[in-house]
């Protein structure tokens, strides 16, 4: 076992390493989504090598410390995967719920919360935990169970509201969540000796690899059309004399009610109110002309308005 561990270790240490170096545009909760998969296999490898009760103890909890918070970052992986936006407060409710789990989950050889009592066993050669539930055990299964219902929570909506650029990326979401569910319910009624979470960790991160960087350069098939400065002045020139303050305060009032423009969307929104064509915004936010398509349609949609002509007609409207 501690040889599967160790592979699986190096994939996922290969991977987060691989990840950082070859990805330029980097999304934080995707980023921290890969450190958690190798503290997740870095505690499973440590178990599987203890010789002491002590020393299993603190590897379980460095698993469980991986595990805990790597369904906070699949969860808000997902969600801007979706297309919405990451809040503050959903992020320090989803931290500070992370926190009280894990510090029950760190009780273990102090109070019997979570293991009323732990030994060890050793099978070929790999040490194993072995655990009696305590009162406050079932706690981590509703903690998980909550954090995969949310997943596919936001996944149904981001079909129902229309956010992703292709079904099949939800369709792909939808499986790695489920995929991961099946698993961890499988090894809860089956005492297998290997932790095969650990692989499909490894797989999760595969995939969402490729769901971010097919969406973040996912080519729509009905381009936005261009803005010339031959349609801006047909819309007036009171708007050459607008400030680019006054111009944001007035097309921001426009915003649909719940769909407030992301730091991205905005930056780009006033560069093409600054008359900034589609290779220039890419050239100066260092995108692919692609990405800067992907974020002006999502743009476009929360201001209810489907080129640039109409989104300069907005500077004009009373």
């Amino acid at each position: 076992m501690t040889i599967g561990y160790a592979i699986t270790m190096a994939f996922a240490v290969g991977l987060t390493v691989a990840y950082f170096a070859i990805v330029k545009k980097r999304e934080f909760w995707l980023s921290l989504l890969y450190i958690c998969v190798t503290v997740v296999n870095l505690g499973y490898l440590l178990l599987s090598a203890s010789k002491t009760v002590e020393f299993a103890i603190f590897a379980n909890d460095v698993a469980y410390l991986g595990s805990v918070f790597l369904s906070l970052c699949m969860l808000l992986t997902i969600v801007k995967l979706c297309g919405f936006e990451v809040k503050k407060g959903h992020v320090i409710g989803c931290v500070t719920l992370g926190a009280i789990m894990f510090a029950i989950i760190a009780t273990v050889g102090i109070l019997p919360w979570y293991y009323k009592s732990v030994s060890l066993t050793f099978i070929d050669g790999s040490a194993k935990l072995v655990k009696e539930y305590g009162p406050l055990h079932n706690a981590y299964l509703v903690y998980l169970l909550g954090y995969f219902a949310a997943m596919i929570a936001t996944i149904i909506h981001s079909i129902r509201r229309k956010k992703h650029g292709s079904y099949k990326f939800a369709g792909l979401m939808a499986a790695v969540v489920c995929g991961n569910i099946l698993v961890w319910l499988i090894e809860k009624f089956i005492n297998w000796e290997f932790e095969f979470l650990s692989v499909t960790y490894i797989i999760s991160e595969l995939v969402f690899l490729f769901l971010y960087w097919m969406m973040q350069d996912y080519v729509h098939v009905n381009d936005i059309p261009q803005y010339t400065p031959a349609q801006g002045e047909r819309l007036g020139v009171e708007i050459t004399a607008m400030s680019m303050e006054a111009k944001l305060g007035k097309v921001l009032s426009f915003v649909m009610e719940g769909e407030p423009l992301t730091i991205r969307e905005r930056e780009i929104l006033e560069l093409i109110l600054g008359n900034k064509k589609r290779k220039e915004i890419a050239d100066d936010l260092h995108l692919s002309e692609n990405t800067v398509k992907t974020y002006t349609r999502t743009l476009y949609a929360k201001l209810n308005v489907t080129c640039r002509e109409e989104l300069f007609a907005l500077l004009l409207q009373n």
